[in-house]
């Protein structure tokens, strides 16, 4: 049985603030309505998006005694082109954001341990079975890139990620629920060149974007988030 979810107060105070200032549309100027809506923006905040993952499959990760596993993967020819293992930082970089998002995750270094014990390893729900976790993120990453298109003097990640859950059993079996591709480009605007900024800054930079971006699947967020990343 699934534990009811109770609505953040966050979402509560945006919810009822809504409605008062509905209520008073027909009776406010121009002038006074815009004053409202900053008035509400200050109080409640910006509105909220809901991630993709709890629309889909009406679950959550953050529910009561979740645990969460997560994996990434990466074309040989992805691994080149970067300085550090793509497909580990991606894992932990995204483990780091749901941890912080109150999320149970198993601890990166762990599932990177049983990986190498486990070259050949098939399916993600095998890494659930051993960690005994409720849910596996499988992050396939199909493209990366750190620089612009045809370019080696300006900085612009990109990325082609297809992101997967697997829903564990009491059996050890796992199912697939939730699929997602994300496209991912950053700084959002335009691109940085590499006489601004070192390699390794901008990596860090692109990973923690990234990571965002997925991360936002599964927990919350807010309209003017991206504000700051344009860079």
């Amino acid at each position: 049985m699934h534990e009811i979810r109770k609505t953040s107060p966050r979402r509560r105070v945006s919810s009822l603030l809504a409605t008062t200032l509905a209520a008073g549309l027909a009776t406010l100027s121009a002038g006074c309505f815009q004053q409202i809506l900053l008035l509400g923006y200050l109080i409640a905040g910006p509105p909220s998006i809901e991630p993709p993952f709890e629309i889909m499959t009406k679950e959550s990760l953050t529910d009561k005694n979740v645990t969460v596993a997560v994996v990434c993967v990466v074309p040989k020819e992805v691994e080149f082109l970067s300085t550090v293992k793509i497909d580990q930082e991606i894992a932990r970089y995204v483990s780091h954001r749901l941890a912080v998002k109150k999320i149970e995750v198993v601890t990166p270094d762990r599932v990177r341990r049983w990986l190498i014990q486990n070259p050949e390893w098939i399916k993600p729900d095998e890494i659930g079975k051993y960690f005994k976790t409720t849910y596996v993120i499988f992050i396939d990453v199909q493209d990366f890139n750190l620089y612009e298109k045809s370019s080696q003097t300006i900085f612009r990640g990109r990325a082609e990620v297809n992101v997967e859950v697997w829903k564990m059993d009491d059996d050890g079996e796992g199912d697939k629920i939730f699929s997602q591709r994300l496209t991912s480009q950053y700084p959002l605007a335009v691109g940085k060149p590499v006489t601004s900024i070192t390699y390794t800054i901008f990596q860090r930079k692109y990973l923690a974007r990234l990571s965002e971006e997925i991360g936002r699947m599964f927990y919350e967020h807010y309209n003017g988030d991206d504000m700051i990343d344009v860079m």
